[in-house]
């Protein structure tokens, strides 16, 4: 327990122990679930409350190894046994994105698409392309980053869940073939923004990176789009041909692309 409460205060985290958990600490392997109620607080005087899952009724959910947009929180519960609670304070470089991630809960819990208010742009980005989030308290968050306050109530820790795994790969499946669509409507930052939410929890699923390589040739954004075609050529070597006459065809449209422009800019001067 010493080494970790030193690991996290060297990385900017300070650990306060509230209430001592059962058992032993979990091994928390890729596939874990996490089940937690949280409390995140201000760092003022009045320790301000942003969110409380309690309020909402229902506790978080969180898969060890599958990228939450928000990665702190899976260093902290993993710091936690069954039935803990603990106060994390995080330094703001662990909390930029949280305005982000609260607007997505917040959506969430009001049964609106986590999204929404997020396509085309993803991460520390929107922190500065994005004018409002439509919450006050998130707006001032994201135009004055600070440290924050989690208070975290571990309820319980399930390993790997096959049921659950099985529908994830269901619903990865779906997704696909609806990026497919999606690329056929031309509808190309829809598809980037929903092979990236596949890849951040599978880094080797072959469609999702052709299917993004392909939205990025689609959006004048070569090398992105080269990175993920070789990467799915890396994968599945038989896709070299195809990703080969991918990379072709984009490149050839980017250079009949910048003809157009050069003689574009070549009639105005004239």
């Amino acid at each position: 327990m010493a080494d970790q409460s030193l690991a996290l205060e060297a990385d900017g985290v300070v650990k306060r122990l509230l209430h001592g958990g059962r058992g032993p600490l979990p091994g928390f392997a890729h596939g874990t679930k996490a089940i937690f109620h949280y409390r995140t607080l201000r760092c003022d005087e009045e320790r301000t409350v942003l969110d409380d899952s309690r309020a909402r009724g229902k506790p978080m959910e969180l898969i060890i190894g599958k990228k939450f947009k928000l990665p702190i929180w899976e260093t902290i519960i993993s710091t936690m046994r069954s039935g803990e609670v603990a106060e994390f304070w995080c330094e703001a470089k662990h909390v930029l994105v949280y305005p982000l991630v609260s607007k997505s809960l917040r959506n969430i819990a009001v049964g609106k698409d986590p999204l929404e208010g997020q396509r085309h742009c993803c991460g520390i980005s929107q922190l500065h392309d994005q004018p409002s989030l439509g919450h006050p308290d998130l707006d001032d968050l994201q135009s004055h980053p600070q440290p924050l306050i989690f208070l975290i109530e571990m309820l319980e820790e399930r390993p790997g869940d096959e049921q659950w795994m099985m529908l994830d790969q269901m619903v990865t499946s779906l997704l696909l073939n609806y990026c497919q669509c999606k690329m056929l409507l031309q509808e190309y930052y829809e598809v980037i923004e929903y092979c990236t939410s596949i890849i951040n929890k599978y880094e080797d699923n072959v469609k999702a990176h052709f299917r993004r390589g392909k939205a990025q040739g689609a959006v004048w954004n070569l090398p992105e789009a080269r990175k993920d075609l070789t990467t799915a050529a890396r994968l599945d070597p038989s896709l070299e041909p195809l990703v080969t006459r991918e990379l072709r065809l984009i490149e050839a449209r980017m250079r009949q692309k910048d003809r157009e422009e050069r003689d574009l800019f070549k009639g105005l001067f004239q």
